[in-house]
């Protein structure tokens, strides 16, 4: 039985429905919705439940088929033994409930001898899957399922999802990796677009985290940008966080700034005349003088 998960506070632009009996398979919505739209929305999420998920238990695994994360050596390779870090009482047992949770689950397997013996969502391949051992002191485990920590394994998982939504991109949804948008231009459209795509996770075994899915919102942010029927827009957050830095000391903070804000770039007109005086601090052999003159030059 999934446990009941923990409800955070949320924004005033969402609120929670559920599509279980006593408060159960919380899902997030837009609380604009009427309650004709919101029964409407529910009925849809009810009939495709399998694609959502509450907790790492309900993932089911996709098909080697559509995608399989390989390891591929180079022929002079050899493998290195790296000793077991040591670890503090309190990570020990972080670390214990998380290998328990990932056997019990089946994403890792005790490929030692361990006292712990009892499918991340794309399986690697078997001849593969020894290449990701890592050692506790609980044991020495692989994982038969792709963890994101591994190399290329983004790239995997984004061939992963084209493969899956290939005729429904650019239609009805985006996605870059793990980032979906499905959309419509009304709310009857947008729902039926999202049975497609929650048909579409059922049948290919993708299950959707979901705390990360806020259904039938005006708008929402995605890749750091809030994006509306208006189209692409700053997000306010970020820019409040920009504001709040320090000023910059030396080249590595001048660079770090500039990386922030040429996010942003598109909305500023001019902006390489604006950034022109932090850009010359980063020139070679020049002298760093983050003077009054700079910030005013940078105001103007």
């Amino acid at each position: 039985m999934t446990p009941t998960p923990e409800l955070k506070q949320l924004p005033e632009h969402l609120k929670y429905a559920f599509l279980g009996a006593n408060n159960a398979n919380p899902v997030i919505v837009s609380s604009l919705l009427t309650p004709i739209q919101l029964d409407k929305l529910l009925r849809v999420l009810r009939k495709h439940k399998s694609a959502l998920g509450w907790s790492i238990t309900d993932l089911k695994g996709i098909s080697p088929s559509i995608v399989m994360h390989k390891i591929r050596m180079e022929d002079v390779y050899k493998p290195s033994v790296q000793n077991q870090r040591r670890l503090n009482p309190i990570m020990q047992d972080v670390v214990r409930k998380e290998v328990l949770k990932w056997l019990d689950v089946g994403i890792i397997y005790a490929i030692s001898d361990s006292s712990w013996v009892s499918s991340v969502q794309v399986m690697i391949a078997p001849e593969d899957q020894e290449k990701t051992t890592f050692t506790c002191p609980y044991g020495t485990f692989a994982f038969r399922r792709m963890p994101f920590g591994l190399c290329n394994a983004p790239a995997t998982f984004q061939r992963c999802v084209m493969a899956i939504f290939h005729n429904l991109i650019e239609k009805v949804m985006e996605v870059f990796m793990d980032d979906f948008s499905v959309f419509g231009d009304s709310f009857d459209s947008c729902l039926h677009n999202l049975s497609l795509v929650l048909q579409r996770c059922e049948e290919t075994n993708l299950v959707l985290n979901w705390e990360k899915c806020h259904f039938m919102v005006r708008d929402g942010i995605v890749l750091g940008h809030r994006v509306s029927s208006a189209g692409l827009e700053v997000d306010r957050a970020k820019i409040v966080a920009i504001e709040k830095l320090p000023p910059p000391t030396n080249e590595k903070t001048i660079r770090s700034f500039l990386g922030h804000a040429g996010f942003y770039r598109r909305f500023i007109r001019d902006f390489y005349k604006i950034s022109k005086p932090l850009s010359q601090l980063l020139e070679k052999d020049a002298a760093f003088n983050f003077s009054n003159d700079v910030c005013g030059r940078l105001k103007h």
